[in-house]
């Protein structure tokens, strides 16, 4: 390597799942049911006695991708459930919406599966939503699904008394494109960041106790891929770049290209630990993982000076872009 790693800083984004516990969403006023109010934080589903989220649902149906179901609510708060049978390695966009859906309505939607051998979705929300869509509906922009099966969609509402709302389930990426066309030159990808699992949380808070002069930071992100072939490193790298937090790195005139295996003789000795557990956590198992590695160092005065790297991890066929950032300075 053209330089040991003495470090990198990375800002996390305020990312994370709610919890997959919880009562039934708290019920509202009859003036906030009638009126445009806010409302409170749709929670997901109770954990039920058997560890089946489906076990929660007042009503399950079935949506096909690319396809929709509208339904009325009783005037209880509670939870929609709906059958989605999904190809490995699709990419799916879930909205409930302002067409078919009625005026003041407050929802919350949830993604659970695939469904096991004994016919459970568990209780591990894959994705979430509260208020992305129009006013106080649920849009989840995108999930991808490495592997194949029956999901369960969740619709949570507080204010139903009687009102409609209308699921749809739309192709976003990855294998559930019929026919997909080659990417245009110079595409850009969007990202959208993910949780980072709890226990690559763990793994890296952990080692962020060893020493006070070296810290390192992990985020992970989704991008949609409608297209055939894989995305480039450069594309990823450059969509990691176009952020703000990052802008330091822009100035790197020479960046390094290299393998994931080559990443883990660059991670500071209390870190490589996560190296086999961010593979194990994203990849595919037969992809070319790669990675750009870029390097600033500055200084904040007397002995304050900085070094921080940062690493673009691009799994092209997981449609994941992990950054890790390590970070040291003089103490």
């Amino acid at each position: 390597m053209r330089r040991s790693l003495k470090g990198a800083l990375l800002w996390m984004m305020p990312v994370g799942l709610l919890s997959a516990c919880g009562g039934a969403p708290d019920a509202t006023s009859a003036e906030e049911a009638l009126g445009g109010s806010a409302q409170s934080l749709i929670t997901a589903p109770a954990v039920p006695p058997g560890g089946n989220v489906a076990d929660s649902m007042m009503h399950i149906g079935t949506v096909a991708v690319g396809g929709s179901q509208q339904d009325g609510t009783p005037s209880m708060p509670g939870y929609y459930g709906y059958r989605v049978q999904v190809q490995a390695g699709s990419q799916l966009k879930l909205e409930v919406t302002h067409l078919g859906s009625s005026m003041y309505l407050d929802t919350g939607l949830f993604l659970y599966g695939p469904r096991d051998a004994n016919g459970s979705y568990g209780t591990t929300v894959l994705a979430q939503d509260d208020d992305s869509g129009y006013g106080q509906l649920s849009k989840v922009g995108l999930v991808t699904l490495p592997q194949g099966g029956e999901y369960l969609a969740v619709v949570g509402f507080t204010n139903g008394a009687g009102k409609q709302f209308r699921l749809q389930v739309d192709c976003a990426g990855g294998t559930c494109v019929s026919n997909p066309q080659p990417a245009p030159t110079g595409h850009a990808l969007t990202l959208l960041p993910r949780p980072i699992t709890v226990d690559l949380q763990a793994a890296l808070d952990t080692a962020n106790t060893v020493r006070e002069d070296n810290v390192s930071y992990l985020t992970a992100y989704d991008f949609a891929w409608p297209y055939a072939g894989e995305t480039t490193l450069d594309a990823a790298a450059a969509a990691i770049l176009a952020q703000g937090q990052y802008r330091g790195y822009r100035n790197d005139p020479a960046p390094e290209v290299m393998t994931y295996a080559q990443l883990e003789t660059d991670m500071y000795w209390q870190f490589r630990p996560l190296h086999p557990a961010i593979l194990a956590t994203y990849g595919a198992g037969t992809e070319n993982v790669q990675v750009k590695q870029y390097f600033r160092e500055f200084s904040t005065g007397p002995n304050g000076d900085n070094w921080r790297t940062l690493n673009v991890i691009l799994f092209p066929q997981s449609f994941k872009v992990v950054v890790y950032e390590q970070t040291a300075h003089e103490i």
